[in-house]
């Protein structure tokens, strides 16, 4: 077989390609769904943004449900509870969810767009229900009570990402990260492990 002229898609140079075309739409996905919202985000602009004909967007997702579905995956990562002494989980979630709202614009196009559109607000249901509700049935104290308390720890997460991130109130943004995890680590905790009030 000597040297051919027809792409291969299985080559190296192919996938290099396929891989960064698929980082640049994804990018310009999770820009314009912030920007715009769900709703107003089209395929024809999120191509325009990531300087591709729009058909490559539709190849590679093949409609805007999975485009946003892409756009938005988010592995939180959090750290294993058995992995931590129980009266520490609090400051493991601030701080991880501080690494990841400063290293990741996903979660806050993803908070962006959930705050005004259905498709946006499942989504962060979704990965709060399949990542956080896990982390709450190990470590409280009464598992019934697991979604209630893992829903009041989100009440102080998504709310320091609302405010330092998305609102951007001077206050919140100009707080140290230490600060933060001062602040909302206790509060983390009790929600979680506290007995019942």
């Amino acid at each position: 077989m000597n040297g051919s002229n027809s792409a291969d898609s299985g080559s190296p140079s192919v996938r290099r390609r396929s891989d960064a075309t698929r980082t640049a739409i994804l990018a310009a996905a999770r820009e314009r769904f912030a920007a715009d919202g769900y709703e107003r985000a089209t395929i024809r602009a999120i191509a325009k943004d990531a300087s591709i004909d729009p058909s490559m967007v539709m190849r590679y997702y093949g409609n805007k449900e999975g485009l946003f579905a892409a756009a938005v995956s988010v592995e939180l990562e959090l750290p294993e509870p058995g992995s931590l002494p129980r009266h520490d989980i609090g400051r493991a979630l601030v701080t991880r969810f501080l690494d990841l709202w400063e290293e990741n614009e996903v979660l806050t196009a993803l908070l962006r767009v959930g705050a005004t559109n259905q498709a946006g607000a499942e989504r962060m249901q979704g990965i709060f229900r399949e990542q956080v509700m896990p982390v709450a049935l190990r470590v409280c104290p009464d598992p019934e009570q697991a979604p209630a308390r893992a829903a009041l720890a989100a009440t102080q997460l998504l709310g320091l990402a609302l405010t330092r991130y998305v609102l951007r109130f001077p206050p919140t943004v100009a707080l140290a990260r230490g600060e933060i995890v001062a602040w909302l680590a206790p509060t983390v905790q009790r929600y979680l492990t506290a007995p019942s009030p």
